[in-house]
């Protein structure tokens, strides 16, 4: 970075082309092999949108191949080994590999749009997390390709997926692949929360949001929360099969049932996390459709978030047949049939919104229409299957198959149909030629009902799932024939859809913006828009779904906003308070980078050598992703003070280096937010084997370490305060970071003894859990002495000083954290001992 005092003003550009020219210059993600190293939201937003759609198209083959086989008894189109992958490759396909990416590209390219921005706030972190996702998804269909795929059903459930059972690698692909795949979820989540939180224009409060930004951050949240107990549960199995950790081994201690709650805590939320999207969506597209507002904005917010809370109490609606007391079982129940109430708000308020306004029966329209009456019949059944003895009667059969489909279908799919239809004119700047778009709705329409609500009956007359022949006396045939003949009509439509969208991005009618005089702030950018999104960036005074973006746009173009100039080269955004709205201070982004996908590679690598079993390269690997990551650093951070910025219309903020809670802390919160989402249900799990698990207590328990334990808590809390007093000021910040690296280093070795004192973990799951827990904690305070490390080296480079201390505030939360999981890391194993001794069978 140049040492030289950055500039501090601006010079407004003499006409808008050369502003255009001038942000383009330094905005831009260039041309040919140089486009890998974009980071830009249009750029990977459209990227994620279109691997997942290719993923949906891989999907839907292996549907087809479900339907072939089973349209005739006795079929030996496939054998029960490759119909296993198939059926499991399509479920892990489209739930993982297409529903999600999908969603989250859609959000990518969206959000800095609609609130004024000019970027995500860590474009570098959705270019990684693209990375991880394709070559993720690349590694589970290529398993698919030579016989290796997953095969256990794409919930993976034990014992069937433990080593005695499943011993070649089709599990493994699973529970890495996914894994893998997750990272870019979680990625894509603590950016969306951030971004939405921070960086939107001046004036945009809370209040003031379009609504797909309040689904977003709902859901944002919620994976935040959600996904980590499935990372957790991958990572438990995967060590289990390969260093026989008996967590799930119930001659051990260990219970199968642990897996299902870690998957459904996921599972079952992750449904609303695909509905939601869609969903806002549907509460941006449908009252732009009918001429007015939306009504109920604040009841649809309300809503959101009670469902958001009330999907996380619902895991064991999934699991009513497994044994769980019925007292349990009602409150489940219950809280199943809850869900269908801010459900129903949501239909309520958009039917409302329709019969206020002056409906344009567009091609959006017709799948909006396709939603309501394929999701609400979804939605019926979902209440049927909230009931206990119904779910008894219809559990695992064909008829949990099609309630699957028509939430799902009927509740992403069609929207996400609709918001094509609605935001491609946006992407490309053409608009749709619709020479095939009815006839392409009516096929997937009719041959969807025709397949699923037949796939009803066939649930109803005992057809159970995952089954890939059956008798000719079942009386089952005739029902599977039509199902499959309708699933080959639903496929020729979505051919269909695919080429009329080839059409409209080759032979669509050029225009220059807003063809739906919609409300909201994307359509204030030229078609399709700049690297950059905004000329300038506005001032928000009301919400942002009833704007003018045909007059709102021009203004902007010719730089009568904020930042309507270019300054040292910098790729420049704001930042508001999270509540008001109020301005805050600028945020200084990165320029198009290759370290992204290297890392991502270098990740691949990692993963790959757990799977291949060779594990002397695998903390090789690991070690490479940490030096990667650490050369994103160099090209952030001030080596001077600038001061506050001017940032237009008689505005000054500081620059984000120089403020005490800028987006990459807040990041640093939401990644801690998920990280102790894991460690609760690594604790949570511990104490269900204890109260569960057959043979418990262990017969030989006895931890005795308390010394080191001791020792290492001592040590945590040490670093965490010593942390404390890093202030930015010579002397005092490098010995504060060198006694935080002495005091990590410490804990460390005190968390090694413990490790080497805990009872042989492969006996007992009671050990293995207290191991799992010390490893934890001791990767945690590794990572602490890393970070002590890294602010030492960031002290000595010049880019830390009194004013510029995000780099030890960060490392500050971390070593805070740290102690607190420590603390209660340490004194877990004697804690679990105390309660075997009281409680255990």
């Amino acid at each position: 970075m140049n040492d030289a005092r950055p500039e501090t003003g601006y010079q407004t550009p003499e006409t808008a082309i050369r502003l255009h020219h001038e942000l383009d210059a330094v905005w831009g993600s260039g041309h040919g092999l140089e486009r890998l190293s974009a980071v830009n939201h249009t750029v990977v937003g459209k990227r994620f949108m279109v691997t997942a759609l290719v993923f949906f198209a891989i999907g839907g083959v292996l549907a087809m191949l479900i339907r072939a086989q089973l349209a005739s008894t006795n079929s030996a189109f496939l054998d029960a080994a490759q119909y296993a992958q198939v059926f499991t490759m399509h479920g892990v396909i489209m739930m993982f590999l297409f529903a999600i990416p999908f969603f989250e590209g859609l959000a990518i390219y969206l959000l800095p749009k609609m609130l004024g921005a000019r970027d995500l706030a860590f474009p570098r972190m959705s270019a990684y997390g693209y990375w991880c996702y394709l070559f993720g998804g690349t590694f589970l269909v290529a398993a698919l390709l030579f016989g290796i795929a997953p095969d256990g059903g794409w919930f993976m459930y034990t014992p069937l997926s433990s080593r005695p059972y499943s011993a070649g690698i089709n599990a493994d692909v699973w529970l890495l692949g996914i894994t893998f795949v997750e990272i870019s979820a979680l990625s894509a989540a603590i950016e969306i929360m951030v971004t939405i939180l921070k960086l939107r224009s001046p004036g945009m409060s809370l209040t003031r949001m379009p609504i797909f930004a309040w689904y977003m951050l709902v859901v944002a949240a919620m994976m935040i929360i959600g996904f980590p107990p499935l990372i957790l549960g991958s990572i438990l199995l995967e060590v289990e099969r390969a260093f026989d950790l008996p967590f799930f081994d119930p001659t051990r201690g260990g219970d199968p049932l642990l897996w299902q709650h870690l998957f459904w805590l996921f599972g079952h939320p992750e449904v609303y996390i695909i509905f939601l999207p869609a969903a806002g969506a549907l509460s941006t597209i449908i009252p732009v459709l009918c001429r007015t507002r939306l009504e109920g904005y604040g009841l649809i917010v309300a809503a959101i978030v009670a469902m958001a809370f009330l999907s996380f109490g619902l895991w064991v609606h999934h699991m009513y047949t497994v044994g769980i007391p019925h007292v349990a079982l009602s409150f489940f129940s219950a809280a199943s049939a809850l869900v269908a109430i801010p459900t129903g708000i949501q239909i309520f308020a958009w039917l409302a919104t329709m019969a206020h306004g002056r409906p344009r029966y567009s091609i959006p329209m017709l799948h909006v229409f396709g939603f309501f009456f394929v999701f609400v019949a979804g939605g019926l059944t979902g209440v049927m299957l909230a009931m206990v003895p119904f779910d008894w009667q219809a559990h695992d059969t064909h008829f949990v198959v099609a309630h699957l489909h028509y939430v799902l279908v009927g509740g992403f799919v069609f929207p996400m149909m609709a918001a094509a239809y609605y935001w491609l004119p946006h992407i490309t700047g053409r608009q749709p030629v619709q020479h095939l778009s009815k006839p392409a709705f009516w096929l997937i329409f009719i041959g969807f009902n025709v397949t699923f609500f037949i796939m009803h009956l066939t649930g109803l007359r005992g057809m159970p799932r995952r089954v890939f022949e059956y008798p000719q006396a079942a009386g089952w045939e005739v029902l599977n024939f039509i199902s499959s003949v309708g699933s080959f009509v639903m496929t020729i439509g979505f051919a269909l859809v695919a080429l009329d969208l080839i059409m409209l991005i080759r032979h669509g009618r050029p225009f220059r913006r807003d063809p739906w005089e919609a409300g909201t702030l994307e359509w204030a950018t030229p078609t399709p828009p700049p690297s950059y999104n905004f000329g300038s960036l506005p001032h928000i005074d009301t919400r942002a779904d009833a704007l003018a973006p045909r007059n709102l746009g021009p203004e902007l173009a010719a730089g009568r906003g904020y930042l309507g100039f270019m300054r040292n080269g910098w790729m420049e955004t704001l930042t508001v308070d999270m509540v008001s709205g109020r301005l805050d201070h600028v945020v200084v982004l990165p320029r198009p980078t290759y370290l992204p996908l290297w890392t991502a590679i270098a990740t691949a690598a990692f993963f790959a050598s757990l799977l291949a079993k060779i594990y002397w390269f695998t903390p090789v690997a690991f070690m490479a992703v940490v030096i990667l990551f650490f050369l994103w650093t160099p090209a952030t951070g001030l080596k001077q003070d600038v001061g506050p910025l001017e940032v237009g219309r008689g505005e000054r903020a500081l620059h984000h280096q120089e403020v005490a809670q800028p987006p990459s802390w807040w990041a640093v919160v939401f990644a801690l937010a998920a990280n102790a989402t894991l460690y609760t249900s690594l604790v949570f799990g511990a104490f269900f084997l204890w109260l569960s698990a057959p043979n418990w207590p262990p017969p030989d328990l006895d931890f005795t370490f308390v010394l080191p334990s001791l020792i290492g808590a001592g040590t945590l809390v040490t670093a965490a305060i010593a942390g404390r007093f890093a202030n930015g000021q010579a002397g005092r910040t490098v010995t504060s970071l060198a006694v935080t690296l002495v005091a990590h280093m410490i804990s460390v070795g005190a968390v090694a003894v413990l490790l080497m004192s805990i009872p042989a973990p492969t006996g007992h799951a009671a050990s293995a859990a207290a191991f799992a827990v010390a490893v934890y904690v001791g990767l945690h305070a590794a990572i602490g002495a890393v970070l002590a490390i890294y602010g030492l080296w960031r002290w000595n480079s010049g880019y830390i000083g009194p004013s510029r201390m995000l780099d030890l505030r960060i490392g500050r939360l971390w070593h805070d954290y740290t102690a607190v999981a420590g603390l209660i890391g340490l004194a877990f194993p004697f804690v679990l001992q105390s309660l075997t001794g009281i409680g255990g069978r």
